[in-house]
Order: structure tokens, then C-alpha cells, then sequence
């Protein structure tokens, strides 16, 4: 991505239909369009779960800790490609495996300062035997931990924790 050629998300009808496109700066404001992104949880050799606490400097929900990564689909980009190209920017990964967890998983939920997130945002669930290298950008830190130790973490405190990855953990637990 260069600054001549800003990030575009996939805007959806209330069915989840594309309907256009938008600016992901643009888009997400005190109201945001209903748009299409992913979430991924990604596990490592030893079944661990990765969790990343978001850089200070994000719009949304800084500094709160949430699933390993996000993003948005390019308008007619393959999902799978998106959550590679995802995977590489925030965390310097490859991903050996990728699966969808959640396909239906919806939200919309508004962070401190109004602005929302709102968003069709199917949750995928991948392996990586790489090293993580973090962009400071989007990642002030991260953890390996036991999934067990997640859920139990996020439901103690879930004002740590991104509203979704507490909704994506209720949903996967019932699954």
C-alpha cells in the first residue's frame, strides 16, 4: 500500500451483499458503515494462541489486547490472500494453515472517544512456525498463551480485551 493508493474496505448491504467501496479512514467514524473485515487467531506448534495488544497509536481501541490480528479484504481480493497479506504487515509471519472458525461472525461495537466498528467479520483460526516480528505500528506487544488462559482472562476482564475477541471467544467456546 502506498499513500498514492489509500486502503479501501468492501462496504455491505444489511445481508452482507458488496454495495461499494469506501476509505478505511474514511469509514470508520461515529458512523460507520457496515463493511467486510476478518479476524484470525493464529496458534503456534505448541497450541498456544497468539494475543496482541494494539499499538497506543491505533484509532480504535489502543492499547487493548485482541485476538492475533485483523483486516479488510481489498475490494476483489480472495480472503485468504488478504489474511496472508495481514499476517506478513502486522506480524511478520507466513501461515502454514488457515481455517474459518466463525463464517457468519457479525459486530458492531463503539470504542471510547464514538468512533464504531461495524463490521461482517468472518474469524479464521491459523498456524504459523514463524518467529513474530511486530509492527510497532499496529502491535505495542504480544503473547503466546494457553487458550484455556484466554478465555479465562477475558472474562475476567474484559475491558482489557477488544469487545470482539470476548464474542469471538463466547462463540467459539459454544461451538
Amino acid at each position: 500500500m502506498s499513500t498514492q493508493h489509500p486502503e479501501q474496505v468492501v462496504l455491505l448491504d444489511n445481508d452482507a451483499n458488496p454495495i461499494g467501496v469506501a476509505g478505511k479512514v474514511d469509514v470508520h467514524t461515529t458512523d460507520t458503515a457496515l463493511h467486510l473485515a476478518f479476524s484470525c487467531h493464529v496458534y503456534n506448534a505448541l497450541g498456544q494462541v497468539l494475543v496482541t495488544r494494539r499499538a497506543l497509536s491505533k484509532l480504535t481501541w489502543p492499547g487493548v489486547w485482541t485476538n492475533s490480528f485483523c483486516g479488510h479484504p481489498a475490494p476483489g481480493e480472495e480472503m485468504d490472500a488478504a489474511i496472508r497479506r495481514r499476517a506478513e504487515f502486522e506480524l511478520g509471519i507466513t501461515i502454514d494453515s488457515l481455517e474459518i472458525v466463525l463464517p457468519d461472525f457479525r459486530y458492531r461495537a463503539v470504542d471510547a472517544t464514538g468512533i464504531v466498528e461495524n463490521e461482517v467479520c468472518p474469524v479464521f483460526r491459523a498456524v504459523t512456525s514463524d518467529v513474530v516480528d511486530p509492527n510497532p505500528a499496529e502491535v505495542a506487544e504480544f503473547a503466546w498463551v494457553a487458550p484455556e488462559s484466554l478465555h479465562l482472562a477475558a472474562a475476567a476482564a474484559p475491558y482489557a480485551f477488544s469487545p470482539w475477541l470476548g464474542w469471538q471467544l463466547e462463540q467459539l467456546a459454544a461451538e
